[in-house]
C-alpha cells in the first residue's frame, strides 16, 4: 500500500467500522470515514480505547457526514480516495423496515460501486453477511459456493445483503477490484446497546431463557483482520465466509454469564413459547409504536440449527480464527469495566 493511499470507510460508527478505523489509524493510514446525522461518535472513541490509551488517535480520522443514499454527499466523500471499505448497512428483522433496508443495503451499495468506478478506486471491500448465503440443503454447512434460491422464504435482511452483493459483483464485471466477506454473528467490545452488544447486556441481567438453535459466530477483530489481509494480498473478485465456530445460543449466553459473574440461563424456550413470545411482542410494538424486542424471524432463527464452513479463507491466506470463548472473555472484561463506572 502506498503511503499516499487515502482510505474511505463507510459505517464507521458501527461495530465493524469502528474496530476497522482503530486498526487503520494504528497502522498510520490516511483515513476518511462517513457518518450519518445523530451518529454516536463517542462510541468510536470508546472502541479506540480498547486498543490504545492515546485519546488523540480518534482525531486522526477525517469525518464526513454522508448517507449512502445521498449521492451528492457521497460523491464528495470519495474525493482522492484509493481504497474503500463499505461497512455501512441497515440491520433489522422487523418486516416493516424491509423497504428502507433494501434502499440502504442495495441501492446504497449500488451508489458506492458506481462512484467507486467513476473515481477509479483501486480496491473495494464489502461487508456482507452469512445471511446472503441462503439456506442449506440436507443440513450441510454453508460455504461460498452455496447458490441463492430466490424461491425460498428468504427474509428481508438476507434479501437486502444478497442484493448488495449483486451490485458489488456488477462492479467487478465493470473493472472494480472487489472482495466480499460474509461474517457470521459478530461479537466484540463496544456499542453495547446495539445489535449483538445486547447479548452482553442481557447476560448481565441474568437472562433466564435459552434456545437450542445454532449458528456461526466470529469475533470483530477477526473480521477486521481478515478484511485488511485480503485487501493487502489482493484476493480480488472472491468472497469469504468468516466464521470461527458454529455454536448454540445456549452456549453463548452461558459463557457470557460466567464471564460477567451472573446466573446462566436455565429455562429452555420451546418452539411454542417462542411463537407466543413474538406475537405478544408484535402486539406490544403496535400499542407502544416501538420496535418489537422479538420478531417472527428472530424467534425462528433462535430455534434453527445452521452451520457454516470457513475453510476457504483458511486455505487462501492461512487465516486462523480466535476461539469464541476468548472473544467473549475479552469483550466481557471490557463490558464490566465500562458499566461499573
Amino acid at each position: 500500500m502506498n503511503s499516499d493511499t487515502k482510505i474511505l470507510v463507510t459505517g464507521g460508527t458501527g461495530l465493524v467500522g469502528a474496530h476497522l478505523l482503530a486498526n487503520l489509524v494504528l497502522e498510520g493510514k490516511s483515513v476518511r470515514a462517513t457518518y450519518r446525522k445523530n451518529s454516536n461518535l463517542k462510541a468510536v472513541a470508546q472502541v479506540f480505547s480498547y486498543y490504545s490509551e492515546d485519546k488523540s488517535l480518534v482525531d486522526k480520522i477525517e469525518w464526513v457526514e454522508a448517507d449512502v443514499i445521498d449521492i451528492p454527499a457521497l460523491s464528495k466523500a470519495f474525493t482522492s480516495i484509493s481504497e474503500v471499505y463499505h461497512c455501512a448497512a441497515m440491520v433489522s428483522f422487523n418486516k416493516k423496515d424491509d423497504a428502507l433496508m433494501r434502499k440502504i443495503n442495495i441501492e446504497g451499495t449500488a451508489n458506492m460501486v458506481n462512484i467507486a468506478l467513476a473515481n477509479s478506486v483501486s480496491k473495494f471491500c464489502y461487508v456482507s453477511s452469512i445471511a446472503s448465503l441462503g439456506k442449506s440443503i440436507k443440513d450441510k454447512p454453508l460455504n461460498e459456493e452455496n447458490e441463492w434460491n430466490p424461491e425460498a422464504k428468504n427474509y428481508g435482511y438476507a434479501i437486502s445483503k444478497y442484493g448488495g452483493e449483486m451490485e458489488v459483483w456488477r462492479g467487478a464485471q465493470e473493472g472494480l477490484n472487489v472482495v466480499i466477506v460474509n461474517p457470521g454473528v459478530i461479537f466484540g467490545s463496544g456499542l453495547w446497546g446495539n445489535n449483538t452488544g445486547k447479548f452482553f447486556s442481557n447476560a448481565a441481567k441474568s437472562f433466564a431463557y435459552y434456545t437450542t438453535g445454532e449458528t456461526g459466530f466470529v469475533g470483530v477483530r477477526d473480521v477486521v483482520k481478515a478484511m485488511l489481509q485480503l485487501m493487502q494480498e489482493e484476493k480480488f473478485n472472491q468472497r469469504y465466509v468468516l466464521v470461527s465456530e458454529n455454536l448454540s445460543f445456549q452456549y453463548i449466553m452461558t459463557k457470557m454469564a460466567h464471564v460477567l459473574g451472573t446466573k446462566p440461563p436455565s429455562k429452555k424456550v420451546t418452539p411454542l413459547l417462542a411463537a407466543i413470545a413474538w406475537r405478544l411482542a408484535w402486539i406490544q410494538a403496535k400499542l407502544t409504536r416501538k420496535q418489537p424486542l422479538i420478531t417472527k424471524h428472530t424467534s425462528k432463527s433462535a430455534q434453527k440449527i445452521q452451520h457454516y464452513d470457513a475453510a476457504k479463507i483458511k486455505k487462501a491466506i492461512g487465516f486462523k480464527f480466535e476461539p469464541i470463548a476468548n472473544v467473549i472473555e475479552r469483550a466481557g472484561s471490557f463490558y464490566k469495566e465500562n458499566n461499573s463506572k
